[in-house]
């Protein structure tokens, strides 16, 4: 049992650790001499980089991304927090429901958030913002973290959903 608890703490930080790489790091979408995120883009020959504001035409698509990417971290902590209050509070054989319902919290605040940006990229990277040319390049790492913390987030969801405490 304390196996499976060692894998369940270590599983709930990997997820908490894709949720912040991927809503911190500068790589959503990547070219050449760019790449660019919910928050700025960023020039790799000169290493400068410029803020998303309310200048850009799809600014709406990018805070709905931001916000719902920092929910999903939240969220992703904050369950961390009750399972361990949950761990030494709850009864012997009671399920960790709290855990996971915010858990699955976390992972719908994270697809929502990989979802928009999946559906917006070509508007979003269209914009007269920008001051280079970004609509030539792919998905990033970031990006590609994104879904994987969201499957994550999903499993360890439902694995808390399932898990009773037991001696």
């Amino acid at each position: 049992m304390l196996i499976l608890l060692a894998f369940i703490i270590v599983f709930h930080i990997t997820s908490a650790a894709l949720l912040f790489i991927s809503t911190i790091d500068n790589a959503w979408w990547v070219g050449d001499n760019f790449s660019t995120d919910v928050w700025r883009v960023c020039t790799t020959n000169r290493s400068t980089c410029m803020a998303i504001t309310d200048e850009f035409n799809e600014y709406q698509s990018i805070q709905a991304v931001q916000a719902t990417m920092i929910l999903s971290t939240i969220f992703c902590c904050v369950s961390f927090l009750v399972f361990i209050l949950q761990l030494f509070r709850l009864k012997q054989g009671e399920r960790f429901v709290l855990t996971s319902v915010i858990q699955l919290l976390s992972c719908l605040c994270v697809m929502i958030a990989a979802s928009i940006y999946t559906d917006r990229h070509e508007e979003l990277h269209q914009s007269r913002g920008y001051r280079m040319e970004v609509s030539e390049g792919q998905y990033g790492y970031s990006f590609v973290l994104a879904w994987i913390a969201f499957a994550f987030t999903l499993i360890s969801g439902v694995m808390y959903l399932v898990l009773r405490k037991r001696k």
